[in-house]
């Protein structure tokens, strides 16, 4: 599984952009092969924004990395926007200027985003969320 998403300020590692260019560096992005019960961990911030797209993480899940042939299925994870609106009242988050997007503005959001909606709860100092997808063979 691999995991990826922009940082507080909406910038993405590993990007040529008209406005930042961050190839070479590979922040907030990471994979790992999922365990023998199919899990697979990741420790990482919440996400900011960029114009356009409400706050998302991407993710592609392989069935087998090292087969010549195997399914793959990339898609995108989302967050509820009151807490979005929570956790983007302090900073570094508060200190980008405009109007982020919603997730009903979102038109990828709008194809089948409320089924990939995290929920993450309080756990220790920070906040964790499980999300459970399935490949079918």
């Amino acid at each position: 599984m691999d995991i990826w998403h922009c940082d507080a300020l909406g910038v993405y590692s590993g990007v040529k952009d008209p406005h930042f260019d961050t190839t070479g560096h590979h922040y907030l992005r990471g994979w790992q092969r999922s365990d023998r019960n199919g899990e697979a961990r990741f420790r990482t911030i919440y996400p900011g924004w960029y114009p356009g797209r409400s706050v998302h993480i991407h993710f592609k899940l392989r069935t087998d990395p090292d087969a010549d042939r195997g399914q793959v299925f990339t898609s995108q994870l989302y967050f509820d926007d009151a807490l979005t609106t929570r956790v983007h009242r302090a900073p570094p988050y508060s200190s980008k200027e405009g109007r982020r997007a919603m997730n009903a503005d979102d038109e990828i959001y709008a194809e089948g985003g409320d089924q990939l909606m995290l929920a993450p709860g309080r756990s220790g100092d920070g906040w964790a969320a499980r999300f459970e997808v399935a490949l079918q063979a």
